[in-house]
């Protein structure tokens, strides 16, 4: 309490002061982080046996990659946005159904997230930090059958490479909507589904505006990041392909 009052204090004698001294502008300068600015080698001597944990624990390898993996390899679908979808299902929906008794239906992510490939070999925990750098989080977002159908007709006008688990889209030769199933059966619009998907589309990121209003909202405090790295752990070996999750059908 002494401390408040004593900073309330100094900032009316501060602004008293300036006021009285008629400041009105205050200017500054940008100075450039460049190699021309000088280490400080106190600094670097107390930081670097952190910088080298760091390094040893991100260095760490945890899984395998049989090929290279990336966002291009496919059209509607891909290898890499499949592993992910079904990794976050796969980790997060045995915390999700420990807290509510109940399953998540769909994964949806977003093609966009993805913000590196995985390259053929070795995968660290560094490679998890590579492919998803952002602080996004699971969240499971209970919809009524008739906004799942909304985040249907989004994918379909969209035609991009969205991950997905446990809902297949089935475009014909016009790349019209044939069909729309989660997990084999067709979606009913009178029916609640479960929806995983992260926090950056739950609040409209990508103009997927179709999450809200809803039902419900479960945030299991899960980032994408540590579902990575908890699925490489747990899989020694990783060979995702392009499925038919999502496909036009061609005569």
């Amino acid at each position: 309490m002494k401390n408040i009052f004593f900073l309330t204090c100094l900032t009316l004698i501060l602004f008293t002061s300036c006021k009285s001294k008629n400041l009105y502008k205050i200017e500054g300068r940008q100075i450039a982080v460049t190699d021309s600015l000088k280490s400080n080698q106190s600094i670097e001597d107390y930081i670097k046996p952190y910088r080298i944990q760091i390094n040893k624990s991100l260095d760490s390898v945890i899984s395998y990659a049989k090929d290279t993996y990336s966002k291009r390899d496919g059209h509607l679908n891909t290898a890499i946005g499949n592993m992910m979808a079904d990794a976050v299902y796969e980790e997060s929906n045995p915390v999700f159904k420990s807290r509510t008794g109940k399953e998540i239906d769909f994964v949806l992510l977003n093609h966009g997230g993805i913000r590196s490939i995985i390259s053929k070999g070795n995968i660290s925990t560094r490679t998890a930090y590579s492919v998803m750098p952002f602080e996004n989080s699971v969240v499971v977002v209970k919809m009524k059958g008739t906004k799942v159908q909304e985040l249907v007709d989004y994918l379909v006008r969209e035609q991009r490479a969205h991950p997905i688990h446990r809902l297949q889209i089935i475009l014909d030769e016009e790349l019209q909507l044939k069909s729309a199933t989660i997990n084999g059966e067709t979606i009913n619009t009178r029916k609640t589904y479960y929806v995983a998907t992260n926090d950056y589309l739950y609040n409209g990121g990508d103009r997927m505006t179709f999450f809200k209003p809803n039902d419900s909202l479960h945030v299991l405090d899960y980032k994408i990041r540590n579902v990575l790295i908890d699925y490489f752990t747990k899989n020694d070996t990783i060979a995702p392909v392009i499925d038919d999750r999502f496909i036009q059908i061609k005569q």
